[in-house]
């Protein structure tokens, strides 16, 4: 008599391993500690980005004559679609740093609560566990921004409309901003990750993800300056801050938000330089989580 084992297919395994991730996902208090935070820091930036867009309506800048509009309904269209992707990606700092937590507290919980071992031996394909990790902080890095996005767009369309403009949704410079947006906070979730994976600490992967958020910068507009002053004497030397992830992420959403002296660092820069940050980062953890010893 022959005993034959049942057979799983990847795909079931896969299904499988992702239900195990979310599960550790919305049975603790991360999600919705999380959840909060991103409505919070979503709400301060449509104040910004709202307060901003009133005031170079009516009283000039940001390309608007320099007194404004006396009747703001007579706006151009494309200026109002260059302020309604500032109003509907508002949020996108502080977004993207809760989808890169997010994303390092998926591997980093593993070791310091060690469970680490149980996840990895549970799952005799240790190539589809690394997949659904990436998978799970990818979608949860997109909920992130499907929230935020939410809140900006009922919060955006409204006040638009209270000024008697076009919340300009059809136009294909704010629905880019909106959709590039997305894959941003995706590729955050996947650079959160290998981080997490590359760091393992909890605390050091935290403290690196805030430094990149916050002051790492105007570290990097020091080195730059530092390159132009006794290197390269070249004003171009600046715009090479595209290469910092957390200015990409700008530039791609919007090129026009950013401070650089012409603007004229096209999008897809911004976008491509994000996407080789998550394919770098995806193979790196992929690459560790292979071959190192998860007891």
């Amino acid at each position: 008599m022959t005993i034959t084992q049942p057979v799983t297919s990847t795909s079931s395994h896969l299904m499988w391993q992702l239900r195990g991730e979310w599960r550790k996902l919305f049975t603790t208090r991360i999600w919705w500690q999380f959840a909060v935070g991103v409505a919070v820091t979503t709400g301060l930036g449509l104040v910004l980005s709202v307060g901003t867009t009133g005031d170079a309506l009516h009283h000039g800048g940001k390309g608007a004559p320099p007194h404004g509009f006396a009747d703001v309904s007579t706006a151009p269209a494309h200026l109002v679609a260059s302020f309604a992707t500032d109003v509907f990606t508002s949020g996108q700092f502080f977004g993207g740093m809760f989808a890169t937590r997010l994303a390092v507290l998926l591997i980093t919980n593993e070791y310091r609560h060690q469970t680490a071992t149980t996840t990895f031996l549970a799952g005799p394909r240790r190539t589809t566990v690394i997949v659904s990790k990436f998978l799970t902080a990818t979608i949860a890095a997109a909920a992130v921004w499907a929230l935020s996005t939410a809140i900006d767009l009922a919060v955006g369309v409204s006040y638009f409309s209270s000024q008697g403009l076009s919340s300009q949704l059809g136009s294909w410079t704010v629905e880019r901003a909106i959709l590039v947006n997305a894959m941003v906070f995706a590729l955050w979730g996947v650079f959160g990750l290998g981080v997490g994976v590359l760091l393992r600490s909890q605390v050091a992967a935290t403290v690196v993800t805030v430094l990149l958020y916050t002051v790492g910068v105007y570290g990097a507009l020091g080195v730059l300056a530092a390159i132009q002053q006794f290197v390269y004497h070249h004003d171009s030397v600046v715009a090479w801050i595209v290469l910092y992830p957390g200015y990409a992420a700008q530039v791609a959403t919007d090129p026009h938000s950013t401070n650089l002296p012409d603007n004229s660092i096209p999008w897809w820069v911004g976008a491509l330089v994000m996407l080789g940050y998550g394919l770098v980062m995806a193979t790196i953890g992929t690459t560790l989580l292979r071959r190192r010893d998860i007891t």
